[in-house]
């Protein structure tokens, strides 16, 4: 067993004891040649993977919750989107089938339009059920459109007959009534196409 100069620089160095036992008298084990451990308990050689320091830990924790709340944002804003994307899609299901539905009760506003204009939905209870349906179809957003002396308009009204001059067409009779849903014209109007009727002024003026 060797030691260091006593007579050295005290605190320079630290005491170095080599023990040349094969087993470790505290563990048991049997360990390597010629293992020196420092005097005083403590291991001379830097500990592997020193913790970095506190500056540095916390720069990379700064970094990572930053990432991690940029991630956050995107997959709120992704599923936002999406959420609005499915609502729409949603909505426009719903007006498409409430669109068929009435595409298919038109048929049937066409005979109450016939059976109003000889007179069968004066009185009994016909009328009633008419009544029912029209306010019915009324607040799911239906208007009916084309009445007589109205401007013809080629994108609402469908001209089967025209008679007069043209230059400021109206309508002149209704054989099928138009209507729209909302915003969108789900079918024309099927009309006859004529002059207006001249004022009452203007008709005498013009037969003075």
């Amino acid at each position: 067993m060797t030691q260091a100069d006593p007579h050295g620089p005290a605190g320079d160095e630290p005491i170095t004891v080599t023990d040349n036992r094969r087993v470790d008298p505290e563990t048991g084990e049997v360990r390597g040649q010629g293992e020196s451990t420092p005097a005083d308990g403590s291991d001379s050689a830097p500990a592997a993977g020193a913790a970095p320091a506190p500056e540095e830990s916390a720069t990379a924790a700064s970094d990572e919750v930053a990432e991690l709340t940029a991630a956050l944002q995107r997959e709120r804003a992704q599923f936002a989107n999406f959420k609005r994307r499915s609502e729409e899609e949603k909505q426009g299901r719903v007006a498409y089938g409430k669109q068929v539905l009435i595409e298919k009760l038109l048929p049937i506003l066409d005979d109450l339009d016939r059976a109003r204009e000889h007179g069968d939905l004066e009185t009994g209870p016909l009328r009633a059920v008419a009544d029912k349906l029209v306010g019915t179809l009324d607040s799911e957003g239906l208007v009916k459109f084309g009445e007589s002396g109205d401007e013809f308009d080629p994108d609402l009204h469908e001209a089967v007959q025209h008679d007069g001059s043209g230059a400021e067409p109206v309508i002149g009779s209704v054989y099928r009534s138009g209507y729209r849903l909302a915003d969108k014209v789900i079918r024309t109007a099927m009309v006859t196409v004529t002059d207006p009727v001249p004022a009452v002024g203007d008709a005498a003026g013009s037969g003075a």
